[in-house]
């Protein structure tokens, strides 16, 4: 049973480590358009924040519809460091260090969320959920943060209140966001990302912990009464399923020259999105969310020309992945050619 485990995750790897290559390949002979070199570090952040939401929903079974939040707070976090220490850090310990604070102020809201959040199911902790998101966007848009000789500032009506000297900087310029962020995200390091979210997800699944989690996951009464510290390995699992989407935040801060916090990407329909992917792919199936992410993302923006029967297309193509993932009909054949893939290569 771990040797099947244990291929399963090479698998996975090799699919993310062959299809980098792919592109690079054909990146360095100009066989790709500039358009679709800008939207492979876009797919990636959202491979990595489906990862993170298949965590929480698939593994630890709890509906969360708030994880854009944690992004939002990584990108943030992180971009903010970035434009205070741009001209005092060298390019690689910056954008480092930026990861690890993105990566720990995600880790620190989805704790304290977690500690009333967790403690609801269903639907209730989805509509919380999706409460923190939307307050966490509206909350940036209404700071203002600068810093000059005499120290920081902050104001939450207008940049002309910060008060600061000539020597001053705007940090977050309220609703404008954080404009100049360095660019310092690319394909490779994404996808170093995206390899690092994978390997600690799967090695959490095949744990003792992630064991725990699962048992949590199927009945929590059984959990508990068998010894289990069920709010602990909660408090875990969505600790880290924030992390991983602060992670994405981080990429997706350092990827565009003009962050802000706007519902296009932090709001309602973002998180919808980002479930969307997940349920697609499979709810506990961590390579599916990464492949459903690349090809759900992909597909309208190489549509674009087909104005007209874009988004019919996309409508068949989510269907279609639909019924594949969760037709009891198609489940069995799926079944069937695995099980005549495996004995013939026995």
């Amino acid at each position: 049973m771990k040797n099947k485990k244990f291929k399963d995750n090479l698998i996975t790897y090799a699919v993310v480590i062959v299809l980098y290559l792919i592109m690079e390949i054909l990146m360095k002979t100009g066989n790709l358009s500039s358009h679709l070199k800008g939207l492979l570090v876009p797919v990636i952040y959202y491979a990595v924040i489906a990862v993170a939401l298949n965590l929480c929903v698939g593994i630890l079974g709890e509906l969360s519809i708030g994880h854009c939040g944690f992004m939002c707070i990584g990108a943030f976090a992180s971009a903010v460091f970035s434009k205070l220490t741009q001209n005092t850090l060298p390019t690689a310990p910056r954008f480092f260090l930026a990861f690890v604070i993105g990566i720990a102020t995600a880790a620190l809201f989805g704790f304290l969320i977690g500690i009333p959040v967790l403690r609801l199911k269903g639907d209730y902790l989805a509509i919380v959920t999706l409460a923190f998101g939307e307050i966490i966007k509206n909350v940036i848009n209404a700071v203002y943060f600068g810093v000059d000789s005499h120290g920081p500032h902050f104001s939450l009506n207008n940049v002309m209140e910060l008060g600061m000297e000539p020597d001053g900087q705007v940090i977050i310029n309220g609703a404008m966001g954080v404009t100049g962020t360095p660019r310092d995200a690319n394909f490779t390091i994404a996808t170093i990302v995206l390899l690092l979210s994978l390997f600690v997800v799967l090695n959490l699944m095949n744990s003792r912990a992630g064991r725990a989690i699962m048992a949590v996951r199927d009945n929590s009464i059984a959990a508990e009464s068998a010894g289990i510290n069920v709010t602990g390995y909660k408090m875990m699992a969505f600790t880290i399923s924030a992390a991983i989407a602060g992670a994405a935040g981080v990429l997706f801060s350092h990827n565009i020259t003009s962050l802000t916090a706007t519902s296009q990407y932090f709001g309602y329909n973002a998180s919808i999105m980002i479930l969307v992917y997940v349920v697609l792919g499979g709810i506990g199936n961590i390579r599916g969310s990464v492949i459903a992410a690349a090809i759900l993302y992909l597909l309208p923006e190489m549509l674009r020309e087909l104005n007209t029967y874009r988004m019919l297309i996309y409508s068949i193509v989510l269907i279609v992945m639909m019924l594949f993932n969760w037709a009891p009909a198609a489940v069995e054949w799926r079944q069937k050619i695995a099980h005549k893939f495996v004995k013939r290569n026995a």
